[in-house]
């Protein structure tokens, strides 16, 4: 357990929001979350409640953080169970996420390459439900351990109890009382299962992963290929953190009634949308910012990136109040011209 003081983290954090934070703890295990828990003067248990910081790509910081800090830095990877189904395969919450995709691809357990190139940690996958090219991280999902930041009492999750949803969990969600289930705030997750079938099949049918079947004349690809496809697609979409700050997409693809698609349709009938098993459909968010007009706008350095309407970025120098009055503009324009409410995917803290 490694405790800093004042401590800048525009490292920190993908957007290269300029900020501080009062205390922060680098937590390189379990037992050095247990420590810090048991320690009077840093533990959450003290005051404050602590805010959990994973690859901070999925944040958006509007100052200096006064609670104090925990940077998850939980490494590791290995093969937990293989059976004649499938395999089980573990990551510490610390570890990369892309990293951990392409290592599950070299050891031959195939699953998770549609997700390949998601910015971010293991430990901040089941919490987004992250998802992308027609799979979430709970179609892939065994369990989880975590601990309790108040108790210091470590637990397991199976898939029904971390509620995923949407880019949905349980630990989006505060606490209602005693017997709430919402765990933000309360848990902090150390390691994530992850169950991998043997009888893999692609999975495919987004255009551009289409496109990129169609141009290279594979007709049944392997999991290697597709995820070299998703890293090519997100890479030409996406702009590189590293180069221009970002969250990735910053707004989730609302989800209407097959009667509000109808009636939406007959208003702009070029709306890009998807039909769900359950029979709603999903718009496209991106393509109503675009229709707005706001591909390339900005407000002070947080701007609507040129390549891709769902992305904000950071200019040189944007500061959390200048991205969330940018959002904030986009979500009035967009309602008053689709009646639809759009919603940020980062946290905002």
């Amino acid at each position: 357990m490694v405790v800093e003081n004042n401590v800048a983290l525009q490292p920190y954090n993908t957007f290269g929001i300029v900020a501080r934070a009062q205390r922060l703890v680098r937590v390189r295990s379990t037992d050095d979350l247990l420590a810090l828990l048991a320690d009077q003067e840093v533990s959450p248990g003290s005051g404050t409640p602590a805010f959990v910081l994973g690859g901070g790509s999925n944040l958006v910081i509007t100052g200096d953080i006064k609670q104090l800090v925990i940077k998850v830095e939980i490494n590791g990877r290995r093969l937990v169970e293989e059976t004649a189904k499938g395999w089980v395969v573990e990551a510490g919450a610390g570890e990369d996420w892309h990293d951990f995709v392409r290592w599950t691809l070299e050891q031959g357990y195939p699953g998770l390459e549609n997700l390949a190139l998601i910015p971010g940690t293991v430990g901040a996958s089941p919490v987004q439900n992250i998802g992308a090219y027609g799979v979430e991280l709970q179609d892939r999902f065994s369990a989880l351990d975590a601990v309790d930041l108040q108790t210091g009492q470590s637990f397991t999750l199976n898939a029904a109890q971390c509620g995923f949803g949407y880019r949905d969990s349980v630990f989006k969600h505060a606490p209602a009382g005693e017997k709430g289930l919402g765990l933000a705030g309360r848990a902090l997750i150390t390691h994530v299962r992850f169950w991998l079938p043997k009888s893999w099949k692609a999975v495919l049918g987004y255009a551009d992963l289409d496109r990129r079947m169609a141009d290279s004349g594979i007709s049944s690809p392997n999991a290697q290929q597709i995820f070299d496809w998703v890293c090519a697609i997100r890479r030409a979409k996406l702009p590189d953190p590293a180069v221009l700050g970002n969250a990735g997409s910053f707004f989730k693809n609302p989800v209407v009634t097959a009667e509000q698609c109808r009636d939406i349709i007959g208003r702009d009938p070029e709306i890009v949308h998807y039909p769900l098993p359950d029979g709603s459909i999903k718009l496209a968010a991106g393509w109503m910012i675009d229709a707005c007009g706001w591909k390339g706008k900005h407000v002070g350095q947080a701007g609507v990136y040129e390549k891709q309407a769902l992305v904000l970025v950071n200019r040189g120098g944007a500061i959390g109040s200048e991205v969330m009055l940018l959002a904030g503009a986009i979500q009035e324009s967009v309602y008053g011209r689709f009646g639809i409410r759009l919603e940020p995917e980062p946290l905002v803290v």
